[in-house]
């Protein structure tokens, strides 16, 4: 059997070779070179941002939408408010002709329904002709039951919409501007409700327009604050106190008005006919106390943190007594708006103080942290005029 032959070993390839090789191999592949894209290209045509809604081009929408997108609605409300304004105004002068102040009565509660339910996200139209229809049957059929419900039906309405109306406050002088308005919508509400000729108890009346309007207020927070876990232990904190304080004043008032013993309430008593005598009117307590402080401060806080609103509900406590404050007669329309006037003062010198605190215990120290703070308080929310939801 023949042996096989033996292999022999490759011979190492010199370097010179190696090196001669690799040269050869990258002249043969010649370097790449970019190729240049047209500006039209995909590749490298600019990122376009994506179209706003809000700024969409008319002819893409109908023309109901581009109606409501218009001033033309505000300006409209603006008109229908001022003309029941004035025909209420007229009445109470003795001026005008017959029916001035249900037609004015009528004309502020549709405008007052509407401008809720665009506030608040809902249907305007059926809100407001819900109200127009309810409005004129109790004008036109003239029954005490019927002018009544309207009439708690108009202030109810006057104090939500009061408060619902307010934007967030960044600096205390814009909080003493949103006070006003709601103080002012407020007022022409009231105008509106003692325009339906209500026959009422005056304290029934009172409490059944409070109640309907904290459980209103406080049904709409509910929904703009996505339910109760918006609140937070400090909306809690805040909820409870706001509810503490409107138990005991309206406790306390009841109270004195049932079991209080004669020198107590003759001392009482002698305070508010000296305010009267020597200043003309005497505040309202829960005005003072509760509902004006609340709305100071939750239009504050609702720059800062969403729990704002659940304080800005407690306002109606305020917006409530000023829209029911020409319904007793046994108040003159001068002492009434002398009454708004002081206890919307006070109230706002003790939602400074509160709010002061809260900076002091919340916020940073010093003028620069102050001024940083108000730098940034910058919570969104929409205008005025938009849906809040």
């Amino acid at each position: 059997m023949s042996r096989s032959a033996p292999r022999r070993r490759a011979e190492p390839v010199p370097r010179r070779t190696r090196r001669a090789t690799r040269a050869t191999r990258s002249a043969a592949v010649p370097p790449a070179t970019p190729v240049e894209t047209p500006p039209d290209s995909p590749a490298v045509r600019p990122a376009v941002p994506a179209p706003d809604v809000d700024r969409a081009p008319d002819r893409a929408l109908s023309r109901s939408q581009r109606f409501a997108r218009s001033r033309w609605p505000l300006v409209l409300w603006a008109v229908v408010v001022l003309a029941g304004l004035v025909a209420l105004v007229g009445c109470l002068l003795d001026v005008g002709p017959a029916g001035s102040c249900a037609g004015g009565a009528v004309a502020v509660t549709t405008a007052y329904a509407w401008a809720l339910a665009v506030r608040t996200g809902g249907r305007p139209l059926v809100s407001g002709g819900v109200a127009l229809a309810l409005g004129l049957i109790a004008a036109i059929s003239g029954d005490d039951a019927l002018r009544t419900g309207a009439a708690v039906l108009t202030a109810v309405v006057s104090a939500v919409f009061a408060v619902m109306a307010t934007v967030p406050a960044v600096r205390f002088v814009a909080t003493v501007r949103e006070v006003a308005i709601a103080v002012l919508l407020a007022a022409i509400g009231a105008l509106a409700t003692v325009g339906f000729e209500p026959v009422v108890q005056v304290v029934r009346f009172e409490y059944a327009v409070l109640g309907l309007a904290l459980l209103g207020a406080f049904a709409l927070v509910y929904r703009l604050g996505a339910g109760l876990h918006g609140l937070g232990r400090r909306g809690v904190v805040i909820v409870l106190i706001g509810t503490v304080v409107l138990a005991i004043t309206l406790a306390y008032a009841e109270l004195l008005r049932r079991y209080g013993t004669p020198g107590l309430v003759t001392s009482l008593l002698d305070v508010v006919v000296w305010s009267r005598d020597h200043l003309g009117a005497f505040p309202r307590p829960l005005e003072t106390a509760l509902g004006i402080p609340a709305l100071a401060w939750g239009v504050h806080m609702r720059a800062r943190r969403r729990q704002g609103w659940w304080v800005c509900a407690f306002g109606v406590a305020a917006t409530a007594p000023v829209a029911c404050g020409l319904v007793n007669p046994g108040v003159t329309l001068t002492e009434s708006v002398l009454s708004v006037t002081y206890g919307a003062v006070v109230g706002l010198v003790v939602g400074f103080v509160v709010i002061r605190v809260d900076l002091a215990v919340t916020g940073p120290r010093g003028r620069r942290g102050r001024r940083a703070e108000e730098a940034g308080a910058l919570r969104p929310e929409p205008r005025r005029t938009r849906a809040l939801l």
